[in-house]
């Protein structure tokens, strides 16, 4: 539900509507314009009557919104969203991207890596800490010693973290120390997860499921901002198709179509996306042209011996390449 207020109404006129939904137990949002202005509301609004919100002097009209993801959704932000997490803006046609090894196996390999990716452009690092594995006999990263490397490559590198939680058991170190709370594709639907990341009003980045419609992952978005974290990036990294060329099917086309249905930035994961190397490069500048408002990468100084998808990884040298690239497509479209 949406209000619009007339023109010119004033804050202290505004506070009564917004203390009477809040009593209602709905997350009230306030949509600042010139000269109107709007409040959103999220959440079971069912108890609220039209007749009621129109009895306030300052009350236009009121709107009912089809979609389910009000936070999310542009009826309720009409404006791309900007987030400046750690002094790096993106969304809102900033750009950044985000870089690093699908694990973090040493503290030599992630520092080294950290250095590399930063002289050639990348706003963030990332680096699995924490890794799901289909296979049970597989590495599944160092835990929170994994954790501890990426702080000490932050601490010397300047570049903020990005890594992935998988269960609440480590909600308190990750709030502490994590700069992008990231949300795997294989948790997207993992509501009380979603919530619980959502509380600790943190940056999280929100990967697509591998089998999830664009609704699903937006309705994954509105979890998490239901829960208090507003700033949402939305990761396409390839969903599951019949196709078996590529690890996934890249769907390039979810970037306009998840522009035209949310403000919240979206990115692309190209390395996830298609499972090889050699598909990053190509994939990653089709996602700029396309409009995308960042990347995340896979760079690892020894991909042969990666302890992690070394199939899908550059190397520096590859992403030092790239990004050049990336800058010369943005110059084109900007």
């Amino acid at each position: 539900m949406i209000i619009i207020l007339k023109p010119g109404t004033e804050p202290a006129e505004r506070e009564p509507i917004e203390k009477l939904l809040m009593s209602k137990g709905v997350i009230v949002q306030n949509i600042l314009g010139e000269p109107t202005s709007m409040i959103g509301m999220a959440g079971d609004t069912s108890s609220i009557s039209e007749d009621t919100i129109l009895r306030f002097p300052c009350v236009e009209r009121v709107l009912r919104v089809k979609e389910p993801y009000k936070l999310a959704g542009r009826k309720f932000h009409p404006a791309d969203s900007t987030f400046d997490i750690c002094g790096r803006k993106i969304g809102g046609g900033q750009f950044t991207v985000i870089a690093g090894p699908c694990s973090v196996e040493s503290e030599e390999q992630i520092l080294s890596i950290a250095r590399d990716v930063k002289m050639s452009g990348a706003g963030f690092m990332r680096g699995g800490a924490f890794k799901p594995r289909t296979s049970p006999y597989a590495f599944k990263g160092l835990g929170l010693d994994g954790l501890e490397l990426l702080k000490i490559a932050r601490e010397k590198t300047g570049l903020p973290i990005v890594t992935e939680i998988m269960s609440p058991e480590y909600l308190d170190a990750f709030a502490e120390d994590v700069d992008i709370i990231q949300i795997g594709a294989r948790n997207m639907q993992n509501f009380t997860l979603l919530s619980q990341v959502g509380s600790l009003g943190k940056p999280v980045l929100l990967k697509r499921g591998l089998s999830s419609t664009i609704d699903e992952l937006l309705m994954a978005a509105e979890y998490v901002m239901a829960g208090g974290s507003q700033e949402v990036i939305l990761c396409e990294r390839g969903i599951r198709t019949f196709e078996t060329a590529t690890r996934n099917t890249l769907d390039l086309s979810a970037v306009p179509v998840l522009h035209a249905k949310t403000h919240l930035p979206v990115i692309i994961d190209p390395s996830h996306a298609t499972g090889y190397w050699h598909l990053v490069e190509p994939m990653a500048l089709a996602a700029v042209a396309a409009g995308a408002d960042g990347l995340i990468i896979e760079v690892h100084n020894h991909p042969e011996a990666a302890l992690c998808d070394g199939a899908q990884s550059v190397t520096p040298q590859v992403f030092h390449r790239i990004m050049d690239k990336v800058r010369k497509i943005r110059e084109i479209i900007a």
